[in-house]
């Protein structure tokens, strides 16, 4: 089971992630969009929206270089596992506080706003509870870590991410063998949410409109 969830479950995930968004782009390109609710309510939108993406971006981030940077680069840089363990803590533990204000408030909208909740997919309550449970189990692990200030069990997680990248999948699954199951339920639950990306509203994160940022001003009313 070790080896499946750690050394398989991710090539799996990964590939229904990006050919099943490259299916639904090709076959279903209507459906591609974030199914905004803003004209229903905004008030609550406007203030957990902010919240949640600039939360879930940083933890993204973060995430992606403190995995997949090398720990010889760490080394070079004079950054020690216990030292970086303490600013991955403090800095997640931040904008993960940010993040699950923003989910909340997501939520509560969700669920108890009449006219929200009617236009709201069983996929898009879905998505929503599992990247709250999701971010839950991020912060859980921060107590976690706590207890072992030593950088050990980071370097665990490095150790499997990088083995994943360069597809040695049988070294990735036996870093993840002694770690805490905390930290095996929130990648497992996190590849979870890789394989649903592509028949949610979660497709709009490929489209994100970077050309708007550099593109000449449009003149709407000239007097």
């Amino acid at each position: 089971m070790n080896h499946f969830l750690f050394g398989v479950y991710p090539y799996i995930a990964f590939a229904v992630f990006f050919l099943g968004s490259l299916a639904r782009y090709d076959r279903d390109q209507y459906t591609w969009k974030t199914g905004s609710s803003q004209l229903l309510e905004s008030k609550q939108l406007r203030k957990g929206s902010a919240a949640f993406h600039v939360g879930i971006i940083a933890i993204l981030c973060g995430h992606f270089v403190g995995l997949l940077t090398p720990n010889a680069v760490w080394h070079a840089l004079g950054v020690s596992a216990s030292f970086k363990q303490m600013v991955a803590m403090g800095v997640g533990g931040f904008f993960g506080l940010i993040c699950l204000y923003g989910m909340v408030i997501l939520i509560k909208r969700r669920l108890t706003n009449d006219r929200v909740r009617a236009t709201t997919t069983t996929m898009d309550l879905t998505i929503l509870l599992l990247l709250f449970a999701q971010l839950v189990l991020g912060l859980l692990s921060i107590f976690v870590s706590s207890g072992h200030m030593d950088g050990a069990e980071m370097l665990k997680l490095m150790a499997w991410a990088q083995n994943i990248v360069i597809l040695d999948a049988a070294h990735a699954a036996e870093q993840m063998v002694d770690v805490h199951w905390i930290f095996k339920m929130h990648i497992t639950l996190g590849m979870t949410l890789f394989v649903l990306f592509p028949f949610s509203r979660l497709v709009h994160v490929w489209s994100v409109p970077v050309k708007y940022f550099t593109r000449n001003y449009q003149i709407v009313r000239a007097k």
